[in-house]
């Protein structure tokens, strides 16, 4: 009779903690681990990790698997990048707390912030619940490769508090603020990790308009948090708008620090030029945590950007006025039109009309860049489109369009918006190397048309570990960073680590093999739906909870996935 459910043998451990490296065996029995070290005892079943390195199952603090944790039974891309635990409910967005007349007003806004289609929404949600405790249990009950915590979020809370008042942002009276501080009470109650909300500008709803949160007065994310206060738990999560700049709106996080007591956690970015004022944002940061508060920002590792093709929701030609004539064709249709002289003369020369902000991204010419099979983050200045077209003497609409066709319409383009100062990641490293800094903003479950950011953490591993062409961590910390630090920041501090008794989410890891994939098109969403997903292979074996739910890059069709309820 075996001993352990599980062991895995002779693996390079990097426990998550940042300490030292060990070669040891991991023994489990139960869904959480049982020794560590030499394991006499046999496993019921058992892992070969010999060359391969074993670290606990990755964090994603920032995603929005909020309809998709519902709808479908794996969390992908995130489970397919040695993600375990995923945060969703971020950006203030969601659908709970709900009236059944406000479902359209969700979807609108989820739609327009998320990219994601309301017909999806529409059509995959069952929408049988109300109040956020109700939706935190219909997600309870719902099997999932990985596990999922949720926050409660702003836009559906004010609505659900105000009504229409609420939508149309009016100033919350005291009444509101009292009602909606009683709710977040409630929901940390219940099992919310914390509260979110989003004060970005460009964040809009499906027809332009300005979501509910947008410009919301501090004192009311003051009166909400003093519901996490009063409940004694919760974390604060905001997107602050980086076009106001985000040394001129960390005034938000300090406040709800100091008032609520609650830590925060948030999203920071530098830009491609100008001034780093990230540099000053990180001295804020220093002085929140050293006055007692506890405040982390969350830093993508590679630009932060979209991608951009004619089968995605932008594309550089989407917003000119001969685009819509070709809009609804058939993408060989639409090539076929690309390649007549007048389509060209016309999507070569027209000027974009009014839209959503994300489509102009795509036209920025300096920070976009054609991404291929593997796909590079981080390709040199010259091979942007201006760079192409400096160099042919062309333009770069040119350059944009003749890729176009020389794919069939196929070839994607990324927009690198942020992180990418001066055309390096060294912003991004330095960064991520500060002690009140995690890796986040994967938006697994959102931006299905427009961004693949999941696969964060295999790219950690590969352009930071592994390859380290002038920006390195090294093995230990930049797991730590993508597990017991990541869990930490929001509250979840027995995750994100390999010691006896912890829970048994693991990665066991080829690092010869790892290898991040072009992001590709599937068509797997409720009502027919389509988003982007990326696949990395390397990832020998991916365990949550004891149970192995991905080997050797495919699932294994296990769902121990559980909602988490409180940090």
């Amino acid at each position: 009779m075996s001993e352990h459910d599980l062991v895995i043998r002779s693996g390079t451990i990097a426990d998550g903690s940042g300490g030292e490296l060990l070669d040891a065996d991991i023994a489990i029995s139960g869904g959480r681990i049982t020794a560590i070290g030499k394991v006499a005892g046999k496993g019921r079943e058992e892992i070969d990790a010999s060359g391969k390195i074993v670290t606990p199952g990755f964090v994603d603090v920032h995603t929005h698997y909020d309809g998709q944790s519902i709808w479908a039974e794996e969390l992908s891309p995130s489970s397919s990048h040695g993600v375990t635990t995923a945060i969703m409910g971020n950006c203030g967005v969601g659908f709970a707390p709900c009236r059944k007349g406000d479902h359209d007003m969700l979807i609108n806004v989820m739609e327009g912030v998320e990219d994601i289609p309301g017909v999806v929404m529409s059509d995959g949600l069952p929408w049988n619940w109300e109040t956020f405790p109700e939706y935190l249990d219909v997600v309870a009950s719902g099997k999932r490769d990985i596990d999922v915590a949720a926050y409660l979020p702003h836009s559906p809370l004010r609505v659900y508090a105000m009504g229409a008042r609420g939508a149309a942002r009016e100033p919350a009276t005291a009444d509101d603020l009292a009602t909606m501080r009683k709710l977040c009470r409630e929901a940390m109650e219940a099992g919310a990790l914390g509260f979110a909300t989003s004060r970005l500008s460009i964040h809009k709803t499906a027809d332009g308009g300005s979501i509910p949160t947008f410009e919301a007065d501090i004192a009311e994310l003051e009166a909400i948090c003093g519901g996490m206060a009063d409940a004694g738990t919760g974390t604060f999560q905001v997107v602050l708008d980086a076009f106001v700049g985000w040394d001129k709106e960390y005034q938000v996080i300090e406040r709800v620090v100091e008032s609520s007591g609650r830590p925060a956690t948030f999203t920071l970015a530098s830009g491609n030029d100008g001034p780093p004022r990230w540099r000053r944002v990180l001295e804020m940061i220093d002085r929140t945590n050293a006055s007692g508060g506890k405040a982390t920002a969350q830093i993508m590792p590679r630009p932060i950007g979209l991608i951009a093709g004619l089968e995605l929701t932008v594309h550089p030609f989407i917003l000119c006025p001969s685009w819509a004539k070709i809009a609804k064709l058939p993408i060989d249709q639409q090539v076929a039109a690309m390649r007549d002289p007048g389509m060209r003369e016309a999507l070569l020369s027209e000027e974009f009309e009014p839209g959503h902000p994300f489509n102009a991204l795509a036209r920025d010419w300096n920070w976009l860049f054609p991404l291929d099979n593997p796909p590079d983050y981080a390709p040199p200045k010259e091979m942007s489109m201006a760079g192409q077209a400096a160099a042919k003497g062309c333009t770069p609409q040119e350059i944009a369009y003749d890729r176009l066709l020389e794919t069939d319409g196929k070839g994607l383009f990324l927009a690198a918006l942020g992180n990418y100062e001066n055309g390096t990641l060294a912003s991004a490293h330095e960064m991520l190397s500060h002690p009140h800094c995690i890796p986040g903003l994967g938006d697994g479950g959102a931006h299905y048309g427009a961004i693949c950011d999941a696969s964060y953490s295999t790219y950690l591993l590969k352009q930071y570990v592994q390859k380290a062409n002038g920006y390195r961590f090294d093995l230990a910390e930049a797991v730590h960073m993508l597990s017991h630090k990541a869990a930490c920041a929001v509250g979840l501090n027995g995750r994100g680590l390999l010691q006896v008794g912890a829970k048994a989410d693991i990665n066991v890891i080829d690092m010869d093999r790892l290898e991040l994939h072009l992001p590709e098109i599937v068509r797997d969403l409720p009502a027919g739906g389509q988003r982007l997903h990326q696949r990395a292979t390397g990832y020998d074996a991916t365990i949550v909870s004891g149970e192995i739910i991905r080997r050797f890059d495919q699932s294994t069709g296990a769902r121990p996935g559980q909602l988490i309820r409180g940090a």
